[in-house]
């Protein structure tokens, strides 16, 4: 029975590292003593100490201890041994660069399956859907395959943005580079706007947070889907 947390993003405007999800995470992780942070994302290129270290004092204001994959001799143990997982966010091509080389993307799926307790912000939610290719990263390294945990039928596109009124920009929109995508590709696209999450018990996928997320289909118009609606693909 998969417990998971899908979140667009680790930090909302005005607030802390993982601030805004603390009430939720307490409830998510109860009874939990140790999360296994899987820093390979490193947004800016952060070193995997400095980025655990940010976890950690996050997770300590709910009394848990945070220890980075990185910090074990065997990450595949790590992750079959781990109580919960939390997956940070970044950069989503090293990020599954990283699951690739160190052969545990296998091992990550099955103990989220088995119901291991699952945190992913930005970089880590795009990775639970089907594949990778909605993230808005840049392609600084070429993982072996976009091919990614397929814990829920959709992808997902973090930071999800609407076109801002009167903008003069010109470049294309969020919703136009979905739709390129679903040229070529039949699976559904879920944009999560910042401060929304997916809570994911098993098969029924909820949306939640203050805001609307859009769900893009191939062929179809996009649909808004209202904060406390369970996603049905």
């Amino acid at each position: 029975m998969k417990k998971m947390i899908i979140a667009s993003t680790s930090t909302i405007y005005g607030s802390g590292y993982l601030d805004y999800l603390l009430p939720t995470l307490q409830t998510h992780f109860k009874g939990i003593k140790t999360v296994l942070f899987i820093p390979y994302a490193r947004p800016g290129g952060i070193s995997y100490e400095n980025y655990t270290t940010i976890a950690g004092k996050a997770f300590t204001k709910i009394n848990i201890t945070v220890k980075g994959i990185h910090e074990y001799e065997n990450p595949k143990k790590a992750i079959l041994n781990a109580e919960a997982i939390f997956t940070g966010g970044g950069n989503t091509f090293e990020l599954v660069n990283q699951l690739y080389k160190n052969d545990v993307l296998s091992d990550l799926k099955l103990v989220l399956e088995n119901g291991i307790p699952y945190l992913g912000t930005s970089a880590g939610s795009n990775i639970c859907g089907v594949t990778m290719m909605n993230t808005n990263d840049m392609p600084i390294v070429y993982p072996p395959s976009f091919t990614t945990l397929g814990c829920i039928p959709f992808n997902i596109n973090a930071h999800y943005l609407d076109p801002i009124k009167d903008s003069k920009h010109m470049g294309e929109t969020r919703e136009t580079r979905i739709k390129e995508f679903h040229v070529f590709n039949e699976t559904p696209v879920l944009g999560l706007r910042e401060g929304s999450w997916l809570s994911v018990e098993d098969t029924k996928i909820t949306l939640q947070g203050k805001y609307t997320a859009r769900l893009f289909k191939q062929d179809e118009e996009p649909k808004e889907l209202e904060s406390g609606v369970e996603v049905l693909i």
